[in-house]
Order: C-alpha cells, then structure tokens, then sequence
C-alpha cells in the first residue's frame, strides 16, 4: 500500500467511526471504522519505513596526489 490508499483507509474509517449514525444488526460501523482507521495508520508507517534512505548519501573521497619534483633539475 502506498500513501495514498492509507489516507483512504484513514479517511474512511473516520467517516464510518464519527460521521454516521445508522444502526445495522449485527454489525456496529464504530468498530470497523476504528479498524479501518488503525489499519491505515499502520500501513502508512511500513509504506515510511519502507520508501526512507536505506544508506546515508555518500560522500565523495578526493585524493590528491603530489609528485615531488626536485628543485635542482
């Protein structure tokens, strides 16, 4: 799941868990909304975890190099 498809799960489990209020038998929409809600908080912090940088950024290592050269020639 990306980020996007979290904010949809996050939104819609808010929706069904504040915004309605219809009762269905046998099913209570608080709970799925709250399921909803936690299933896209978690997947929204695997899709973090997952897309962060795996390394920190390289640092470019110059050498120089010195010849000696020899004054009396």
């Amino acid at each position: 799941m990306g980020i996007g498809s979290s904010l949809v799960l996050l939104a819609l489990g808010a929706i069904l868990a504040f915004a309605t209020n219809v009762e269905l038998a046998g099913i209570n929409l608080d709970v799925i909304g709250w399921i909803l809600m936690l299933v896209g908080a978690v997947s929204m912090l695997i899709t973090f975890f997952y897309w962060r940088p795996r390394r920190r950024a390289r640092q470019a290592v110059v050498e120089e190099r010195h010849t000696y050269e020899d004054p009396s020639i």
